[in-house]
């Protein structure tokens, strides 16, 4: 695969917390972010012209699965095509506990084996519950930064009205990384829109 600006992950919670029709919501979302103009106008606007991109699905303990592998995205086509991917993904792992320390390991080894050399690397959460199997996050993440990696978070609300702060203290980190929240999988689809062009478009780090 040819360089690019960034290689993002995208990782989905797929707990038992996020039933049949949220995780509908939630992968309908991603997609329609991902069709948004704004979005594919930023993925073809930075210096190599292209981002690439995969989902994953994480769960329990030892389910982590790649939903949709590793794409070059250069513009409207490519992403329309991943979009779709996205969109009628299956779901791949058992809905069971929230190992988020265990999807964000598995997040990290995913962007190690990116084919394409990347500018950036980041790792985008999304997810609904606090991590409470496995593996903390907290020091998988600072792995990650330590490689380089930004992880951001976003924070669906429906469940613990609180998550944002577990993702602002044990989640995120890296180079102009960040946290957003959305109340429920109704505005899913926006945060995400919000998220991606935060994340394909580098803004430059404070002093």
């Amino acid at each position: 695969m040819e360089k690019v600006d960034l290689a993002l992950c995208l990782a989905v919670d797929a707990s038992s917390s996020v039933d049949y029709d949220e995780f509908g919501l939630m992968l309908g979302g991603t997609a329609a972010a991902l069709r948004d103009d704004s979005v594919v106008a930023a993925i073809a606007a930075g210096p190599r012209g292209a981002i690439a991109a995969c989902l994953m699905m994480w769960s329990g303990t030892g389910a982590q699965e790649v939903a949709v592998p590793w794409t070059r995205l250069d513009g409207a086509e490519a992403a329309a095509a991943f979009a779709a991917a996205v969109e009628n993904a299956p779901r791949l792992v058992p809905a069971g506990a929230t190992a988020l320390g265990e999807g964000l390991a598995a997040a990290l080894a995913l962007l190690a084996a990116c084919p394409a050399e990347a500018t950036r690397l980041v790792v985008d959460v999304s997810g609904d519950g606090r991590h409470n199997q496995g593996r903390p996050p907290g020091p998988v993440r600072d792995i990650g930064v330590a490689a380089g990696v930004t992880i951001n978070g976003l924070a669906v609300l429906n469940e613990e009205p609180d998550l944002l702060d577990h993702y602002q203290a044990e989640v995120i980190g890296g180079p102009g990384a960040f946290a957003m929240h959305t109340p429920d999988y109704a505005a899913f689809a926006e945060a995400m829109r919000e998220k991606l062009l935060r994340e394909i478009t580098p803004r430059p780090l404070v002093a």
